[in-house]
């Protein structure tokens, strides 16, 4: 069996898809490489059988010798956010340089066109790893659903949800999902060079997750639309450092657009399963919304 490095193992994206190779796709943990900028956080996969290494981003040099023997190189994005296209570039040099024959990336839907302002570090990635002439899998992860645990709670209390993104729409699809499906295709990778944008089976406004939100906790929500200044101006005086607000607000200029709308069936095509619905998650997670 081909060994297969997973980078950011410690992380909650590659945990999970290492938990799939083993539970969903049957490979034997020998053949599972872990891979972090702290190994000392992988000891629990340690204990399973699985080798770690330390893979920094920062380190090119360092980059060659962790990549060494491997066949398949899942980079899963840095959250470096302005730094990160040079780390990705030094990882897919360094792949090169190791020998590994396939390269799998973690994007996001319409790199190449997105309102949001850390799209083009994705499309210079996906572009880095196409020009390297190595056989490579992309795939675009849509929205977390989990995502809107970090905002929705907070607006259920105060009843108001401040929104720049108008009546466009997202596509959320489940974290479980996103991983299941990217083990699938490290498992059993196609011969072509490929690109899957993972998505969930339907787009939904804020207005809607709202009125789903109010009738599974019977709490009240509305959405106050506002301007991409104001949701900045609100960010910041939420905490949020200047440099760092317009980057979010530009994910709800992104929604307005609906570059975050793309319905695929990618998702269950690679997996042969269906994906968690929105309104199911919604439900599951009544008792985080409610705080």
């Amino acid at each position: 069996m081909a060994k297969i490095l997973i980078t950011g193992a410690s992380g909650k994206l590659g945990s999970l898809v290492i938990r799939h190779l083993v539970d969903s796709q049957g490979l034997s943990p020998a053949d599972i490489i872990a891979g972090s900028r702290n190994p000392q956080d992988l000891e629990a996969l340690k204990t399973q059988g699985i080798e770690t290494r330390k893979v920094d981003f920062s380190d090119e040099a360092g980059l060659s010798t962790a990549f060494s023997g491997v066949e398949r190189l899942l980079i899963i994005s840095t959250d470096a956010i302005g730094q990160r296209l040079a780390q990705h570039v030094s990882a897919v040099h360094a792949a090169k340089a190791a020998g590994v024959k396939r390269v799998f990336y973690t994007s996001m839907p319409k790199a190449d066109a997105s309102a949001i302002q850390f799209a083009p570090e994705h499309l210079g990635t996906e572009e880095a790893i196409k020009a390297s002439g190595l056989a490579y899998t992309i795939f675009r992860n849509g929205w977390y659903m989990e995502n809107l645990l970090m905002s929705l709670p907070k607006a259920l209390a105060s009843g108001q949800w401040f929104s720049a993104s108008g009546e466009g729409g997202v596509s959320y699809i489940a974290r479980n999902d996103i991983a299941s499906a990217i083990a699938a295709g490290l498992a059993r990778p196609v011969s072509d060079n490929v690109t899957y944008t993972l998505t969930g089976s339907r787009a939904f406004s804020k207005r809607e997750i709202a009125a789903l939100v109010t009738k599974t906790t019977g709490k009240p929500l509305t959405v106050v639309d506002i301007s991409d200044e104001a949701l900045i101006a609100g960010m910041e005086a939420a905490g949020f450092p200047a440099a760092v607000a317009p980057v979010f607000a530009s994910i709800d200029k992104a929604i307005r657009q609906d570059d975050l709308a793309m319905v695929t069936d990618d998702a269950e095509q690679l997996t042969g399963k269906p994906r968690v619905s929105f309104e199911a998650f919604i439900t599951a997670s009544k008792d985080a919304l409610l705080g």
